[in-house]
Formats: C-alpha cells, structure tokens, sequence
C-alpha cells in the first residue's frame, strides 16, 4: 500500500515548513506569506496530490489564534526585565508574522500553576510559553498529560515537554578555556542565582568541566551564589577578596552581576585585569562601556523568543515532536577586561569544545 502524502511532504518539496503549508492551506491572510511563497506550496500540493486532513485543518485553523506567554514576577532585578522584554519582542514578531494573537501574564510562586492552566484549559489560548518559572509539576504535567502544546525556556526540561534555551553549558566552557588561555588557574565563579535555575546549574557544570580539562580541581571555596543584582555581585566579590587566597580570573554567570564584581574590584584598588580578569555572560547593552570593558559570552534573548514561538507554532500544528529540546548557540566576546596584553584582544582559534554533545537548535 502506498504511503500517503503529507503536509511534510508538501513543505520539503516547496522548501518552506508546515506551518506555512497549513497557512497557505487555509488561507490565513495575516500570515503575511508573499504570493510567490504561496504559488510555491500550491504547485507542491498539485504536484504530489496532495488531500488535507481535516484534523489538521481544523488543528490549523485553531480554537483562538492566541499563544500565551508567562513568566514569573518575583525578580525585580533589571536583567529579568530587559530579558523579558526582548523574548516579548521576538514572540510578537513570530505572532505578527502568522497572524495569531500574543497573550501576556505574569505569576508568583504561589499562583503560578493556577493561572497557566486556567489559560489553557478555559480554551482562551492554544498553546503556551512559560519563562523561567517554579511551577508546579503537577500541574505541568497534567497539562502535558492533555496534549496541551507547551514550550519551556530556559527551565526545568521534561521528557515530554519541548523546550528552547541557549547552549549555557558550552558557553561557560568558553569563558573558562579563555582565561586559563590567559594564564590563569585559580578562577572564581559568581553565580547569578541559586542552583534550583537550570541555567546556573549548567553554566556551573560547563566551568567545572572547563577546569576539569586543564586538570585542575574543583574548590567549592571560590564559588559563590547571588540574587540576580549588582549589590549580590558586589557582595560577593569582596568576600572573595577577604578570603585566605585570592583568585586570579572571575567568571560571572551574569553581566549584572559583573557590574558588581568590577565595583567592588575598583573601590580595593585591584588592577583589572593585571591583579584580577573579570569574564561576564549575556553580553548586557551596557557591557561595552563599563571600565574596562567587560568581555562576556553574548546571547540573544529577542532570539530565543523567536525561535519559541516558531516552535509553539510548529507544535499546534504537529510539526515537532513533543520532548524536543532545541539549543541556541553563544558567541564569545573579548574586551579588556580579561587580557592583559591589549594587542591580544582577538577570541582564540580553534575554540575546543569536547564530552558535551548537544541536540542541533531546528532552524525554521
């Protein structure tokens, strides 16, 4: 018996995805898709004879047109609020591009799991983006239990939720290998959070795995954990400083925690980064202009809300499995503040990076 066609098919042969099949299909004018895309995936489905399910068309079609997004309300912090709204952006974007509409709340700890699942189970959207919460898995899976399209960043990763987040764990082994690169090898790491975050415990794992190939121990000593602010960073730069011995090099899992670090590095009058190199991660609009310039792992937080939306979208319609977990790469930037030589500011070549194998990001 001959396989039948599907919409998979249609969008390899028009070399779009199924999400603009299903658009073109059912005519979803606020797509916005160009009438030669739509020329395209017309041929393909005459060309491969193609018949729509009426599942999926009524999938397509959706019950709202509406995608949510969550996150959780408790960080006042300016880096949660700037990461925020560059995922809002890049999900509007998505939203404006396929013409469904984007839905906003924020929660607290305690009424989180009430209000995502009232989202979805009262139909007032078709599938949901949560950020960065402490949900309840209860809940969470109950939700995952009725099928309900869900998309996690940089969370708690489930086997059967799908989920986006930037490749943390490299990103920290960069870092690292650039200041070992540097002559360093008693290296501290500040923390931006505690380890319950998942984007702590892999940047954490990636120095650890960073020190571990250069052969030199783990010391639990020169760790330590903030609130997510400059004041923590600041706080716990100068507990390092006050200890029996003194690192050498300071990554920080945060640019605004960074912000601290160097503080508290100018009011002792160390040297940076002759006495002290400072390595940040984000790469906050304002790193380029702290003194010295901070060097720091960039990554695109607008991105990563693009490529969820895409990936909510691609799931409504059944275009990704359930449980995939998708990376977005970092790039490391050098500045000033972590080599002594000025003449040496270029990011080494050759960049190693070994025993960490990572699922490729599906690029849409």
């Amino acid at each position: 018996m001959a396989r039948r066609t599907t919409s998979r098919d249609v969008a390899a042969r028009a070399g779009v995805s199924r999400t603009t099949v299903s658009f073109v299909l059912n005519g979803v004018k606020q797509a916005g898709i160009s009438e030669e895309t739509r020329q395209r995936v017309l041929a393909a489905v005459e060309e491969l004879g193609y018949v729509p399910d009426a599942a999926a068309q009524a999938l397509a079609r959706g019950r709202t047109h509406t995608i949510g997004l969550v996150f959780h309300r408790t960080q006042p912090h300016p880096t949660a609020v700037s990461s925020t709204m560059q995922i809002i952006e890049g999900l509007m974007s998505i939203a404006r591009q396929f013409g469904v509409r984007l839905l906003i709340d924020s929660v607290t700890h305690a009424d989180s799991a009430d209000v995502y699942v009232d989202l979805a189970r009262t139909k007032r959207i078709d599938g949901l983006v949560l950020f960065d919460l402490q949900v309840d898995d209860r809940a969470l899976h109950d939700l995952v239990n009725d099928d309900f399209p869900i998309v996690i960043l940089t969370g708690p990763r489930e086997v059967r939720i799908c989920s986006i987040d930037f490749d943390n764990r490299r990103g920290a082994y960069t870092a690292v290998e650039h200041l070992l690169a540097q002559g360093h090898s008693r290296i501290a790491l500040l923390a931006h959070a505690p380890l319950t975050f998942s984007g702590v415990a892999e940047r954490l794992a990636g120095y650890m795995e960073g020190l571990a190939t250069a052969g030199i121990p783990f010391d639990e000593a020169l760790v330590r954990y903030g609130d997510f602010s400059s004041e923590s960073g600041f706080a716990a730069t100068t507990s390092l400083l006050e200890g029996p011995d003194v690192p050498t090099a300071l990554f920080v899992t945060s640019d605004v925690l960074a912000f601290g670090a160097l503080a508290a590095l100018h009011e002792r009058n160390v040297a940076i980064p002759d006495d002290i190199a400072v390595v940040g991660f984000d790469d906050h609009p304002l790193a380029a202009f702290t003194t010295p310039a901070l060097t720091t792992v960039r990554i695109s937080f607008e991105d990563l809300g693009r490529q969820a939306g895409k990936m909510l979208l691609d799931l409504i319609l059944g275009d990704v499995e359930a449980g995939y977990q998708g990376l977005l790469e970092t790039e490391f930037i050098v500045r000033a503040s972590s080599v002594r030589d000025c003449r040496r500011l270029a990011a080494p070549a050759g960049a190693r990076w070994s025993g960490l194998p990572t699922k490729p990001l599906q690029r849409w």
